[in-house]
C-alpha cells in the first residue's frame, strides 16, 4: 500500500503495517484467515469515517466537494485479497471493449478505438452515431444487494461474498468535520 495516506478511525498509518510486518505477519496473518473463514469482521475493522475533500479550493458550495469514506488499512489489505480473487474469476467474461475500471485500460483505449472507427466509417463514406451518457455519481447508486447476486450468480467464491455482504451490512461510519467526529451510526441506504 502506498504511504502518507489517511488513516481509518483505528488511526494506524500504513507505515505501522510496514515498520512491524516481519513480527506481525503471522499474527495479522492468521487474524485475516479467521475473519475470512467465518466471514465475521471484528467491530473497529467495520467503522469507517466520511470526510469532505475540496475539488476546488475555498469552496463552499456541496457540488464543490467530494465524500471519501476512511476505513482501517487491515480493512484495505483484506479487501484488496477479495477483490483480487474475483478480479481473476470475472475477467474471463468482461467484454474485451470495457474500458473503464480494468487494470492497464482506460480512456486512452476508448478514445484510441473511437477515432480508428471514426477514421474507417470516414474512409468508406458511412454515417457515424455516437451517444454519450454522463453516469457521474452513478456509484454512488449502487445497489449492493444487487451487485452481490451478479457475482453470486458469476460463481463467485461463497467466503468473498460473505466477507463482502457482511461488510456492507454491517458497516458503521461516523463524519469527520473539522477534526470533530459524529457518534457511529449504521449506513441505512444500500450505496
Amino acid at each position: 500500500m502506498n504511504h502518507n495516506k489517511a488513516t481509518g478511525p483505528d488511526e494506524f498509518p500504513v507505515e505501522l503495517f510496514d515498520a512491524f510486518y516481519e513480527t506481525c505477519l503471522v499474527h495479522f496473518t492468521e487474524l485475516l484467515n479467521l475473519i475470512y473463514d467465518t466471514g465475521q469482521w471484528p467491530s473497529d475493522l467495520k467503522n469507517s469515517v466520511f470526510i469532505t475533500l475540496q475539488r476546488k479550493p475555498g469552496a463552499t458550495e456541496c457540488e464543490n466537494h467530494r465524500t471519501i469514506s476512511l476505513m482501517s488499512h487491515a480493512t484495505k489489505i483484506l479487501l484488496r485479497i477479495v477483490m483480487t480473487r474475483i478480479r481473476i474469476k470475472i475477467r474471463p467474461v468482461i467484454a474485451e471493449s470495457q474500458c473503464g475500471f480494468i487494470p492497464d485500460k482506460g480512456t486512452r483505449n476508448a478514445i484510441f478505438t473511437l477515432s480508428m472507427l471514426i477514421g474507417r466509417a470516414v474512409e468508406v463514406q458511412r454515417d457515424v452515431y455516437l451517444c454519450f451518457i454522463d453516469y457521474s455519481k452513478a456509484f454512488d447508486k449502487v445497489k449492493h444487494s444487487e451487485l452481490l447476486g451478479i457475482l453470486d450468480q458469476l460463481n463467485i467464491d461463497g467466503k468473498d461474498l460473505r466477507i463482502l455482504r457482511n461488510l456492507c451490512w454491517e458497516q458503521v461510519t461516523a463524519i469527520r468535520i473539522d477534526g470533530e467526529y459524529t457518534d457511529f451510526t449504521e449506513i441505512l441506504r444500500e450505496m
